[in-house]
Parts: structure tokens; C-alpha cells; sequence
């Protein structure tokens, strides 16, 4: 590990340019629109979060967000802990696609496309922050399908995707296409589950501690071809068919012939075609009913080359016995009339049992509660 030389932070992290904003409302933006079962209410928990995606909480409740194309990682404060943020604040700026963040004993980790970042102490230098030190600087620099998403599993590793970089193809570096895992202080990569085309959410069950984790389909099939997925890996070292194989029988046309499906593990659901499933999480809060209470909430980003759009919602997959059972609509609403006006990205459950959903489109953060 190395700390980053201030004299090379010009065009990586701006020091001193920490910016902070107040939290205003997000006037203009349909709340309405957006339909949930009945007795749980949306709101606006943070906003402006430019480009908000990937989310991390601290034991003092201290919410991080990492951004795409923004380039940014935000600190969003709420103090008074009422359900509405205060502040937020711009901890990083001009980074490499810093989508993924975690945050383990007072450290913040960021994740850009070829390396894992570390801000020690973050929370008392929110506003003047240290420059970062490099954990791992050894990962692909390919851009396509190169944003991350992290957190840190059961078993204190730090789990780390590798895109596959192009639509559909196979590489001899083995690391793509793939989720790896490494030690806090950056040794130890390894790889933990192959043929994984582009993961960008992923959760443990709170009792078994199994890895479940969302996976986007390729492009180019057809509009209803092929489905997402969500994957359960209860081991290392299984294989889940790209790019060979899509959903639990499509061969793919070009690399199909190489492999069969029978040979893979089977996605746990196959989910929408095109939907962009990414964030995941199981609800372990006690605000929502019992019915929720390990059950797993997806965000769909939503279609971005489908004739008819789909996605731009959050779907909840019902689990028993560690099988998924059923795929439904929780929330919708963000895609109207043909057009998006939202776009839900990750999921976080606080607390207070509320839930919080990114949104890179709309540049907020909502609150998803329940009043009995």
C-alpha cells in the first residue's frame, strides 16, 4: 500500500475543493407517480446528489456515495437523524468512475475502474480529507463495464467485480467476467465466482452468509432476449455461463457451441430482458412489515436500447429456504408515459428500518418507510 503523493493528485483528487451543499427538496420531481404497497410512503432523503450511485453507511451514520460519470464521492449527513439530510458534502472529485464505496474500522474505501482507494479517519476530516492511500492498483483499465461496486462479506474480505470488457467475448486474463475478493490491505486477490458478466449489487443473506448478486445480460438478441439475473453463490468457484450461456438455456449465438448450459450454475431468477439490474440488498430492518424481513430488493436501472422500455423500478424477490420464490413489483413509477424521469440504482436499508434508493438521473437519494 502507498499513500498518493500530493503532487500527483491534479488530476485524480482535487484537495481542498471540498464542496458542500444543503439539502433542499427536489421540486419538479412526479413523488406521486411512484406507486408502493399500501401504507409505505416515498420521500426525498437527500438532494442534490449529482450523479448518486453506489451507497455505504458508517456505525455513526454517516452515508457515502460513490458517482459514475460525475466522478465524485459524497458524505450525505443527516444530524438531527429525522429522516431528511442536512448536508452534503464532496469528499473526492475527478476521479476514475468511483461507483463503488464500503466502509470498514473508520475507513472509507472507493472503488475506480484499475484500483481500490482508502480515506483513513474519514469521518473527522470530511471537510478537509486526507489524501487517499492506494490499496490495489493492479486491476484492468478497461473502462467498458469497468465501474465497481464493493462491500465487504461475513468472511472481513473485500469483494470486487471484473466486467466483462465488450459486449459478449472471451479473454485469457481470467479476471474478467468474474467477482474477486481480496484482504483489507489489499492481498490475497483472488477469484471467488466466474463467468459473471457485469455484477454491479450484491448482498449476503443475514443467516446462511451466502453471496447473492444481480448480473446484467448481453445486448443484441433481441428485445426480449436475454433475461438479467440474480445468482446465488453459496461457494467459491462456481461458474454462472458467460459467455457461453444466458438465463438457464439461451446458448449464446457466437460462443454457445463451445460450452452447453448444463455445465453452469442456473441464475437463481431470471429477471426482466434489459431491465439493468443492479443494486441489491436483503431488508434486515424491523420498520417494514414481517413479510419483508429477508427478503431482497433489486433496483432496475432500466433498458437503455429496448424498443419499449422496461425497468425504472424496484422489484422484491421473496425467498424461502434460500429459494427464490417469487419476482414482483414493489415500486414503479419513475418510468411514465414511455419516458424515465428517474432511475433507480442501489439500496440501502438505515437503521431505522427505512429504506434509501439511489437515483443517478433524478440526482437524489430517497427514503422508503412504512407508517403502520
Amino acid at each position: 500500500m502507498r499513500a498518493i503523493r500530493p503532487g500527483l493528485l491534479v488530476l485524480v483528487l482535487l484537495v481542498g475543493s471540498v464542496s458542500c451543499s444543503r439539502v433542499n427538496g427536489a421540486p419538479g420531481l412526479p413523488l406521486h407517480q411512484i406507486h408502493l404497497p399500501p401504507r409505505f410512503e416515498i420521500s426525498i432523503y437527500a438532494s442534490p446528489v449529482p450523479n448518486a450511485r453506489s451507497m455505504a453507511l458508517s456505525p455513526h451514520g454517516t452515508l457515502f456515495v460513490g458517482t459514475l460519470t460525475a466522478g465524485n464521492v459524497y458524505a450525505v449527513i443527516d444530524r438531527n437523524q429525522d429522516g431528511k439530510a442536512d448536508e452534503v458534502i464532496t469528499i473526492a472529485q475527478g476521479l476514475n468512475m468511483p461507483n463503488g464505496v464500503a466502509f470498514r474500522d473508520g475507513a472509507l474505501y472507493v472503488a475506480e475502474v484499475n484500483r481500490i482507494l482508502r480515506y483513513d479517519d474519514i469521518e473527522t476530516h470530511l471537510k478537509d480529507p486526507p489524501a487517499p492511500v492506494v490499496v490495489y492498483d493492479g486491476l484492468p483499465r478497461d473502462r467498458h463495464h469497468g465501474w465497481k461496486f464493493i462491500a465487504f462479506g461475513p468472511d472481513g474480505w473485500l469483494y470486487i467485480p471484473v466486467g466483462a470488457p465488450c459486449n459478449v467475448c472471451e479473454r485469457d486474463d481470467a479476471r474478467y467476467a468474474s467477482i474477486t475478493r481480496m484482504k483489507p490491505n489489499g492481498t490475497r486477490l483472488e477469484i471467488f465466482a466466474k463467468g459473471v458478466r457485469n455484477t454491479v449489487g450484491f448482498d449476503w443473506h443475514p443467516k446462511t452468509h451466502e453471496l447473492w448478486f444481480t448480473d446484467n445480460g448481453r445486448d443484441w438478441m433481441g428485445g426480449d432476449s436475454p433475461p438479467d439475473e440474480l445468482n446465488n453463490a453459496p461457494h467459491p468457484g462456481l461458474h454462472f455461463g458467460f459467455p457461453y450461456c444466458h438465463g438457464r438455456t439461451i446458448a449464446d449465438p457466437g460462443y454457445g457451441k463451445r460450452r452447453r448450459c448444463e455445465e453452469f450454475t442456473p441464475p437463481a431468477v431470471e429477471l426482466g430482458p434489459h431491465v439493468a439490474a443492479l443494486g441489491m440488498r436483503f431488508y434486515t430492518g424491523a420498520l417494514f412489515p414481517d413479510e419483508f424481513r429477508n427478503q431482497i430488493f433489486l433496483a432496475e436501472h432500466g433498458s437503455w436500447n429496448r424498443s419499449a422500455p422496461i425497468g425504472y423500478r424496484v422489484m422484491l424477490v421473496r425467498i424461502m429456504e434460500q429459494r427464490a420464490m417469487a419476482y414482483e413489483v414493489f415500486a414503479e413509477g419513475w418510468l411514465h408515459g414511455g419516458h424515465a424521469w428517474g432511475r433507480p440504482v442501489d439500496l440501502l436499508v438505515m437503521p431505522d428500518g427505512a429504506m434509501l434508493v439511489s437515483d443517478d438521473k433524478a440526482n437524489v437519494i430517497y427514503r422508503i418507510s412504512y407508517g403502520k
